[in-house]
C-alpha cells in the first residue's frame, strides 16, 4: 500500500467560545457592510450619519447660541428618529439570517463545536450591538457636545445615562423583534417589508387611537394603549422608570404603579420571548 502522507491534526482546538465570538464579530461587521462590497456599506453608513446629523447640529445651537440646556432630552432622541432605526432594523436584521436560510448553510454554522444557542446568541447579540452603536453615538455626541458648551455636569450626565438605558432596551427589542420576523422566510425583500410593516403599523395605529383618546381625555386609557406598539412601548416604560418626558398625546405616560409595571413585563416578556422563537426556529430547521 503506498502511504499518501495523511497526518492528524495537532494544532490548537478553539472550540464553541472562538466560533461564538467569530460569528458575532463576522455579523457585526456585516451590519455595517465592513467585509463586504461597497453597496452594502452605503445605506448603513448613510443611516448612522442621518441618526448624527440632527445630534451635532443641536450640538453647534447649544454652543454657539449660548443656551442653558440642550434642544431635546436624551431619552427623546430615539423616540424621534425612530423612522430611521426601524429601516436600519429592516435592512440588517434579514440580511443577517435570511442568506443563511436561504441558500441553507445553516446546517453547516450547527455542526460541531457551534451549536444553536450559540448562533441564536451571536446574531441577537450582533444586531443588538449594531442598533447600539446607531442610537448611542448621537447620544454622546450631545453628552460631549454638552459638556463644551458648559451645562450643567451632573444634569447632562444623568440625562446621559437614562439616555444609554433607553437605546440599550431598545436595541434588545427591535433587534429580537426583527430577528424573529427575519427568521420566518428566507427572502430578504419580504424580510425587509415585514418588518417595515410589523413596526410602521403598529406605531400607527397605537397613536392614532391614543390620538383619539386624547381627544375624549382619557389619559389613563392613552397610557395603556401605549404597551401595544414597540416604540410607544420603550416610551412608556423610561416616561415611568427614568422620569423621562412622555411622547404620547397630552404627555400621558403610564397612569399607575400597575401600568408602569405592565410595561416592564411586556417589554422583558418581548426581548425573552424572541429568543425563545429564534431557539424554536432553529431546532426546526435542523440539518436539512
Amino acid at each position: 500500500m503506498h502511504d499518501i502522507g495523511y497526518r492528524s491534526y495537532t494544532g490548537p482546538r478553539l472550540g464553541r467560545g472562538y466560533a461564538r465570538t467569530s460569528l458575532f464579530v463576522q455579523s457585526l461587521r456585516g451590519a455595517y457592510g465592513l467585509g463586504r462590497s461597497g453597496k452594502s456599506k452605503v445605506l448603513p453608513m448613510i443611516l448612522l450619519g442621518v441618526m448624527c446629523l440632527p445630534a451635532l447640529i443641536m450640538v453647534a445651537v447649544a454652543i454657539f447660541a449660548d443656551q442653558n440646556d440642550l434642544p431635546i432630552a436624551y431619552t427623546r432622541y430615539a423616540v424621534v428618529l425612530q423612522a430611521v432605526i426601524t429601516l436600519f432594523v429592516a435592512a440588517q436584521a434579514p440580511q443577517s439570517v435570511s442568506r443563511d436560510l436561504r441558500f441553507k448553510t445553516t446546517p453547516l454554522y450547527f455542526s460541531r463545536p457551534i451549536e444553536r444557542v450559540d448562533y441564536v446568541a451571536a446574531k441577537y447579540a450582533a444586531l443588538t450591538a449594531a442598533l447600539l452603536l446607531l442610537t448611542a453615538t448621537p447620544l454622546l455626541i450631545l453628552y460631549i457636545g454638552a459638556l463644551l458648551a458648559k451645562l450643567g455636569f451632573a444634569h447632562q450626565t444623568a440625562g446621559f445615562a437614562k439616555g444609554l438605558v433607553s437605546v440599550i432596551l431598545l436595541s434588545l427589542l427591535f433587534a429580537g423583534i426583527g430577528l424573529v420576523i427575519a427568521a420566518v422566510t428566507p427572502r430578504r425583500g419580504f424580510g425587509v417589508a415585514a418588518v417595515i410593516a410589523v413596526f410602521v403599523i403598529t406605531y400607527a395605529a397605537v397613536s392614532s387611537v391614543q390620538g383619539v383618546a386624547g381627544a375624549q381625555e382619557h389619559d389613563d386609557v392613552i397610557g395603556w394603549i401605549g404597551l401595544f406598539s414597540p416604540v410607544t412601548l420603550i416610551d412608556g416604560f423610561q416616561t415611568w422608570f427614568l422620569g423621562a418626558r412622555s411622547a404620547f398625546p397630552e404627555a400621558a405616560g403610564p397612569p399607575n404603579a400597575a401600568a408602569g409595571i405592565a410595561y416592564l413585563l411586556v417589554l422583558a416578556g418581548i426581548i425573552t420571548g424572541s429568543f425563545g422563537l429564534l431557539m424554536r426556529r432553529y431546532r426546526k430547521v435542523g440539518l436539512s
